[in-house]
């Protein structure tokens, strides 16, 4: 049996990686195409477009459609064994059904494992360059005006900013409150606060602080000071595709800071950490669906069972990105939103087991 499982693995992970290098290479040009006016344009360097741009974009491909090339995989060269009959010499050998499923699954848990790693330590690194590439000779920057934004920059420390402009760096109406147990103690308002990237600290005009104690109470002025505090642009500004440079310890420790914040962001970063530990599960699960549904010998061959497969892998992943929009910006929570599919297509694929010929 060691000698069908080797087999079954190397087809297995041979058809996926040979399958989606392709698509990869058919992808790249298609974009190059698309994109080919803005890298004259801004003259970007070959070896930028290369190794700064399509090479870091390679590992996030793949990513992104594993659990899809891990179905089309195994249905094509199952329903290729089972059209010519080797599924059931296998079986009529004396191989149940469960012991032929295990090279499926050892080579599930390889692309499920390689998702993860690729998710949540490469392709956060590789998506910096990547962004950093499509900055400069892709994109314009975005233009951002935030409002009303309160939040905790520590503990018993809080900022408020009526309007911050994320081009120019500057807030307008800013101040920040400290409170203590015996309430507010010290109080800073200014027209205007700005950052100094140079020196990375922010210049504070048009101030009025306001001070606290057991003495009484002290008031000072002045035009400008120069203060360093515990945020920064980056703060007043959240745009989601930057969670997709952060590597999963790090997630972590944003949300530990955005929950002090009281920031509403820190969502966005739970869904991102919770897809990255489920989504991996979907090559497994895709897996047996595909197992299960392929290895029957029919008249319609690997045509009628791409067919049938596809159908259920599209409704899997059509699901999946309207669940994690609503765990984004609906009110399902994001643990239960990025499991959610797991959760009914993995029961999906148990009834698909429980019925399938044996």
């Amino acid at each position: 049996m060691k000698t069908i499982d080797w087999y079954i693995i190397r087809k297995f992970l041979g058809t996926f990686f040979f399958s989606i290098l392709l698509l990869s290479i058919i992808i790249i040009i298609f974009d190059i195409s698309e994109k080919i006016d803005d890298f004259i344009e801004k003259d970007a360097p070959l070896n930028k477009i290369i190794f700064s741009y399509y090479f870091s974009f390679l590992p996030f491909f793949i990513n992104q459609f594993s659990a899809l090339f891990t179905f089309i995989s195994v249905v094509f060269f199952t329903s290729r064994m089972a059209a010519n009959t080797e599924i059931i010499a296998i079986l009529s050998s004396g191989v149940s059904f469960w012991r032929l499923m295990r090279p499926y699954l050892i080579s599930a848990v390889i692309l499920a494992l390689l998702s993860f790693v690729l998710a949540s330590y490469v392709i956060p690194v590789t998506n910096r360059t990547m962004f950093d590439f499509e900055k400069i000779y892709i994109k314009n920057p975005r233009h951002s005006t935030v409002l009303n934004m309160h939040m905790q920059i520590s503990p018993g420390v809080y900022v408020y900013i009526e309007r911050y402009n994320n081009i120019q760096d500057i807030g307008y109406k800013f101040s920040m409150e400290k409170i203590d147990s015996t309430g507010l103690y010290y109080k800073l308002t200014a027209d205007a606060i700005k950052w100094d990237s140079v020196s990375a600290r922010w210049k504070i005009e048009t101030y009025q602080i306001r001070e606290i104690d057991s003495l009484g109470e002290r008031i000072y002025t002045g035009q400008t000071i120069d203060t360093t505090l515990n945020i920064t642009p980056s703060d007043f500004y959240f745009d989601i595709e930057l969670v997709k440079v952060y590597t999963l310890p790090q997630i972590n420790k944003k949300i530990a800071i955005e929950e002090l914040k009281g920031s509403g962001s820190v969502v966005e970063f739970r869904v991102e950490k919770y897809k990255r530990i489920a989504f991996p599960f979907a090559n497994i699960i895709l897996t047996l669906i595909g197992f299960s549904v392929s290895s029957r010998k029919l008249r319609g061959g690997t045509g009628l069972h791409l067919g049938i497969g596809l159908a259920i892998t599209f409704s899997f992943v059509l699901f999946m990105q309207i669940s994690i929009v609503f765990g984004t910006y609906g009110d399902l929570p994001p643990l239960l939103a990025t499991w959610l599919p797991n959760i009914i297509f993995g029961a999906l694929a148990f009834l698909i087991i429980k019925f399938a010929p044996k």
